[in-house]
């Protein structure tokens, strides 16, 4: 997960409210549970010590989601009487509404709720052209179409050789469309920087596009089962993307295995644990963050300091590096913090298969920076 949309939260001191909004239930009673849900998360907010001005903020912004056709949730980070982010949410959160006031906003279930939200354009692929929509946590879009050569297209039986003649000019037509079709395909691509490329049609078809696809993106094509002119469901749609999820975090998981192994100058391109990766942090040393939201260590107390690399396990330590005021914070929210502020990426591993060892240990890992 690209962390950078998340530098506003660090350009301004806490404390914070940090809101996940389920607004996954539309029914005609939806503006009044809205209301409700904002009346509850203010009173959260303000038994927890939130400001006046912030708890009506999030009010206020809940309430302007009554009539709203999100269809899993909303984030709402805010301070100082006012919303400074509040970004979709691609998944539900399970335990439906919450709030929670605190020296940093709580951002570490986003790696969750939003942070592999895969993009996928889907190609319904004939002989004749093809049709391109997008889809996303949020919905579909269409996104163009691309018509080859109509004539000639069909074979015939026959074994005269004006009819062969007739044949090889058919299989030059199919051939040039799905140059066509792979072109447009790879430029639909680019454009929408889409993270999967799933390809619908018949068989033939299907494979005559995926071979005239630049590398980059067969490399990120999957083949549909289903034949000409069957409109990909939902339900396939969801099965691919968490597909590509999975095969993701397996990848990053096999990669921080293997680092965690030192090389031949002594130093171990991976670490886990609250110790090693807060010196990391403070090294500015972190590539990845890899976290398991149900590890121990995610919700171990750390301290944090202004700076976002100031971080330590015990608070005299920050003393000792000169840092004169600190805070008590969860340790996932402050090294995914410190991550944003190294320009590191983050990603949650829990839908990777389990590994024979657990890992991270404790849940919290990270692949390391030496340059």
């Amino acid at each position: 997960m690209d962390l950078s949309f998340l530098h506003p939260l660090y350009e301004q001191p806490g404390p914070w409210a940090s809101v996940y909004v389920d607004t996954s239930r539309h029914t005609e009673d939806t503006p009044h549970e809205r209301h409700l849900t904002a009346r509850e998360m203010a009173r959260q907010l303000a038994e927890q010590g939130a400001d006046e001005a912030t708890c009506r903020a999030v009010e206020n912004a809940i309430e302007e989601l009554r009539h709203a056709s999100d269809p899993h949730g909303r984030a709402l980070f805010a301070r100082d009487g006012r919303i400074v982010l509040d970004p979709p949410l691609a998944r539900v959160p399970q335990q439906g509404s919450w709030a929670q006031w605190a020296p940093l906003p709580r951002v570490a279930p986003l790696l969750e709720l939003a942070g592999e939200d895969p993009v996928a354009v889907v190609a319904y692929v004939d002989r004749k052209g093809a049709r391109f929509e997008v889809r996303s946590a949020l919905g579909r879009q269409e996104s163009g179409t691309v018509t080859g050569q109509d004539w000639p297209l069909h074979r015939t039986s026959s074994s005269d050789w004006s009819e062969r003649h007739f044949q090889l000019r058919v299989e030059k037509t199919w051939e040039d469309n799905a140059g066509e079709i792979a072109e447009a395909l790879a430029a639909c691509q680019d454009e929408t920087r889409a993270d999967l490329v799933i390809l619908v049609g018949e068989d033939r078809e299907r494979r005559a596009v995926l071979e005239r696809l630049p590398r980059r993106v067969q490399d990120l094509a999957v083949q549909a089962p289903h034949g000409a002119g069957s409109r990909l469901l939902d339900e396939d749609v969801e099965k691919a993307r968490a597909e590509h999820v999975r095969r993701r975090a397996a990848a990053e998981l096999e990669r921080f295995l293997a680092a965690r192994t030192p090389g031949d100058d002594g130093r171990a391109g991976a670490v886990e644990g609250v110790p090693a990766l807060v010196e990391a942090a403070r090294e500015h040393r972190i590539e990845e963050l890899l976290i398991r939201p149900d590890g121990p260590d995610a919700h171990r107390e750390v301290w944090i300091g202004e700076d976002p690399h100031q971080l330590a396990v015990r608070r005299t330590d920050l003393k000792i590096l000169g840092e004169q005021h600190s805070w008590p914070a969860r340790a996932d929210d402050a090294l995914i913090r410190a991550a944003a502020a190294s320009d590191a990426q983050a990603l949650s591993v829990t839908a990777a298969p389990a590994p024979e060892e657990e890992a991270p240990v404790g849940g919290l890992g990270a692949i390391l920076r030496w340059k």
